[in-house]
């Protein structure tokens, strides 16, 4: 058994849509709710878990952590952290999962999933339900990212 042909050419980073779509403040899944150096944190737009949000490294197309120098990794992690730390803020879940996965987009990027008292399935790894529900609507996913924009103005390097 050998996976998708297009998996190894996107993990060499042909046609990798992360790649490809630059640093847009907003996609077809996400608004832009912090960008760093390295990274951009989006909110997603899914009705699947109320704050789940996706971290990308934008220095250059990676597929793992251990691609990263030294100093790239402290600052993506660092990075990643200041956006969780804004979705605590503003959610104030029980949990937040870190979920480094990949598997269908092979560029490094984090799944930061809040987890929530009436979450469903609070002990399994992820709340997702088992067909995707509606997106949440617009202007509830609009005015959740200004929240998150507002608790990520803290300085990254306040936490440094």
């Amino acid at each position: 058994m050998r996976w998708p042909e297009r998996f190894y050419a996107r993990k060499r980073g042909e046609n990798c849509p992360i790649c490809e779509e630059g640093r847009p403040d907003e996609t077809l899944h996400g608004l832009r709710f912090w960008s760093g150096e390295l990274t951009d944190a989006y909110l997603h737009r899914g009705g699947i878990q109320r704050g789940l949000s996706h971290v990308y490294f934008r220095g250059r197309h990676v597929v793992e952590p251990t691609e990263l120098s030294a100093q790239e990794a402290m600052r993506f992690w660092a990075e990643t952290l200041h956006a969780a730390r804004a979705i605590e803020a503003v959610f104030e879940p029980v949990k937040m999962n870190y979920d480094v996965l990949g598997n269908s987009v092979p560029h490094l990027h984090v799944h930061l999933v809040p987890r929530y008292v009436e979450d469903p399935r609070p002990e399994w790894p992820f709340p997702f339900p088992e067909e995707d529900p509606p997106p949440f609507p617009d202007e509830q996913v609009r005015a959740d990212a200004e929240r998150l924009r507002a608790a990520a103005q803290v300085p990254l390097e306040a936490f440094l």
